[in-house]
């Protein structure tokens, strides 16, 4: 697999708040299609994920955040 989104192995999505993602698939029958998903949170922190759609990248994501916020006020 190639992906645009690693520059030797680290994620090329550096941004506060932003996130990057994009379509791959496997050569196996029958072919399927993931989504590779990063994110780069406000604090730096690195969200990555591989899921066959976009919105349950996001989905995760979301639960993620919500779980580090939780963790952040303890």
């Amino acid at each position: 697999m190639t992906t645009r989104m690693t520059v030797n192995g680290i994620s090329t999505c550096q941004a506060a708040g932003t996130e990057k993602y994009e379509k791959f698939s496997f050569s196996h029958k029958p072919r399927k299609t993931y989504i590779q998903y990063d994110y780069r949170d406000v604090d730096g922190t690195l969200f990555s994920i591989v899921r066959s759609t976009l919105e349950e990248c996001r989905a995760k994501r979301d639960e993620w955040l919500l779980a580090k916020g939780k963790e952040e006020q303890k």
